[in-house]
């Protein structure tokens, strides 16, 4: 089975949180910001306090944060990391509880800031002018902005494998683990293969399927959610192709999909969709088995 893990919410997720919000925050004031987390706020000037009583302007998604406009070209910039999540609550809900980490207090409701787990990884950051929020832009180009010449020269800038250059924030904005799992399903394609060394008619492919891919699952969550809040944002859906399916069948093949673990992440693939059946090496089995890795699908 796959590991059981939250995972930071990628473009999809991020997307219909801003579009949530637009419709319950933007032109309210922010009558009263609560923490509840001395780990949450990394900035100290201006003061938190300064946003208090003021009307959101605007929202913006830069990489995977979310960022919330008001006058004076103040931000609030919000990362989310891997097991932060937000909650759409009555008005003055309370904040309490390990996982409740800040609570946004509006007229209509209160949007709750929680995370999961020990390791508080989410932040809050308070900033002041445009320069201050592009420094927290890791620069990763907008894949439904970029032409394919311009996606093809960032896919080339470093020999990096598919999957890193896909999961690189610096590369390409918004993509992560789970979603690079099923673009590179979906444009056939190993996820150690090297970009410099990719076939032209392949980083056509690749690029047609991250816009594919992005927008068909967006599509899917605007659908799911409605006017509702996103309230079950998780990196493993049922209908995903390949990624969290470890030992499942391949949809389009049946072959059982495989996988590559490291560290806190692992990679998910169809060999026959993807490699040529060939299995690629998982790090910690591999080196267990040696010689008896097995090579090849049909050599399990």
């Amino acid at each position: 089975m796959h590991l059981r893990r939250k995972l930071m919410p990628e473009l999809p997720d991020v997307t219909i949180y801003i579009e949530a919000l637009d419709r319950r925050i933007v032109g309210r004031p922010l009558e009263r910001i609560r923490l509840n987390s001395p780990f949450l706020l990394r900035t100290y000037d201006p003061p938190i306090s300064t946003v208090e009583g003021q009307v959101v302007r605007g929202l913006k998604r830069i990489g995977k944060r979310i960022a919330i406009g008001f006058d004076g070209e103040l931000w609030l910039v919000i990362h989310l990391m891997i097991a932060g999540r937000l909650h759409w609550k009555p008005p003055k809900a309370k904040l309490a509880g390990k996982y409740n980490l800040a609570a946004f207090d509006f007229p209509d409701g209160t949007l709750l800031f929680t995370e999961a787990g020990s390791k508080k990884r989410a932040s809050l950051h308070l900033l002041r002018g445009a320069a201050a929020l592009a420094a927290q832009d890791p620069g990763g180009i907008d894949v439904f902005a970029a032409t394919a010449g311009e996606f093809e020269t960032v896919l080339r800038s470093h020999n990096h494998t598919l999957k890193r250059a896909l999961t690189d924030p610096r590369l390409f904005s918004g993509i992560g683990n789970a979603y690079s799992d099923e673009i590179l399903h979906r444009a056939r394609l190993s996820p150690l293969a090297l970009t410099q060394k990719l076939p032209a008619e392949d980083v056509g492919r690749l690029h047609e399927a991250v816009r594919v891919v992005l927008t068909e699952w967006t599509d899917r969550f605007r659908a799911e959610v409605g006017d509702g809040f996103p309230e079950k944002v998780t990196a493993f859906r049922p209908e995903m192709a390949v990624h969290g399916k470890f030992g499942m069948p391949c949809p389009d093949c049946g072959s059982p999909v495989q996988r590559i673990r490291y560290a806190e992440n692992e990679t998910n693939y169809c060999a026959r969709c993807q490699t040529g059946g060939r299995l690629l090496a998982d790090r910690s089995l591999s080196r267990l088995l040696k010689d008896d890795w097995p090579r090849h699908l049909d050599d399990l």
